[in-house]
């Protein structure tokens, strides 16, 4: 098969198209066709090693110490079953489905293995497969992270980096929650961010969203420039900051925030999970979630999707299709 490989760590033209062996799938896992996959921040760090701060030397352990130990990156694919795995009953050839497979990645190749009872679900026919695959990265994260952060109708949520993959998804998410939704993001993004359902709109390049002005119950970062010591003030009494990227000093910043303030600091990796997968296709099924794709490349053109999410420019997904 065809994959999008990387030997080293380094920019985007590390990564080129190669003819690897089929995966086999085990007894307990089903092989996937893939249609479409993204390229994601979390590609670009894993394949430029550029992590958040304090992670660089037990990131480099967990990736690769000399190189790589994944070689193939991509961790959402949507596609169709090819062949599933002796002790699998619940999945068929031949049925479209969707795969969240997280750090295990993997997913930048024209097949991909993965466990039948892992983050696994069924795409909805009426949901083509370049607009699924741009669903899980953003949206299991903003799912997760507004679940946690216990947010409820009526509530104000500011969300810091409204037009990415993981923003957009929260701002939608939170709206359907029955938030009132302000979404910060340039000023080029804003119209977009409007139509996702943002109730107001912050260019931070023209006005500080921290500083005194409103009062939020929850404050999504997705971008890292949202620290306690810059959101706190922004926070009602019993505000949650959500903290979607953090390096480690903001983590345990926020950890000293949550236990010295009225403040709660909520941080960490979101988890993976196929029922999450089902609710977010189902929102976008009935409409209610709308996926948003940045660009479109062939596998062949992948270093180019590479360098799109590198300009950091990037709104939504960058989505590959096979």
């Amino acid at each position: 098969m065809k994959a999008a490989v990387y030997h080293r760590y380094g920019p985007p033209d590390v990564v080129a198209i190669e003819h690897v062996p089929d995966p086999t799938p085990k007894d307990d896992e089903v092989l996937i066709r893939v249609r479409a996959t993204t390229v994601t921040s979390g590609d670009h760090r894993v394949r430029s090693l550029e992590l958040p701060r304090g992670f660089g030397a037990i990131g480099r352990v967990v990736l690769g110490v000399a190189g790589p130990r994944q070689k193939i990156l991509g961790s959402e694919a949507a596609g169709v079953l090819e062949a599933v795995g002796r002790a699998v009953t619940d999945w068929r050839p031949g049925e479209e489905v969707l795969a969240f497979a997280g750090i295990g990645m993997g997913c930048h190749a024209e097949l991909k293995c993965m466990k039948a009872s892992g983050a696994l679900a069924r795409k909805p026919s009426g949901l083509s497969f370049e607009d699924a695959a741009a669903l899980p990265f953003g949206g299991t994260t903003a799912l997760e992270f507004l679940r946690k952060g216990e947010v409820k109708p009526g509530e104000r949520v500011l969300v810091n980096g409204a037009s990415g993959a993981v923003g957009s998804a929260a701002v939608q998410l939170a709206k359907h929650l029955g938030a009132h939704v302000t979404g910060v993001c340039s000023g080029a993004n804003a119209e977009l961010v409007r139509s996702l359902g943002a109730d107001e709109v912050i260019d931070y390049t023209k006005q500080d969203w921290s500083a005194p002005r409103a009062r939020y119950h929850a404050i999504v970062d997705t971008v890292g420039t949202a620290p306690f010591s810059r959101s706190q003030r922004a926070l009602e009494p019993g505000g949650r900051l959500l903290l979607v990227l953090a390096g480690l000093p903001e983590m345990l910043e926020g950890a000293w925030g949550s236990m010295t303030t009225d403040k709660k600091v909520i941080s960490g990796p979101a988890a993976e999970r196929a029922e999450d997968l089902r609710t977010l296709l189902d929102l976008a099924e009935r409409g209610v979630l709308k996926p948003v794709i940045d660009s479109r490349y062939s596998l062949e053109r992948i270093a180019e999707a590479h360098a799109r999410v590198d300009s950091q420019r990037k709104r939504g997904s960058v989505v590959i299709t096979l």
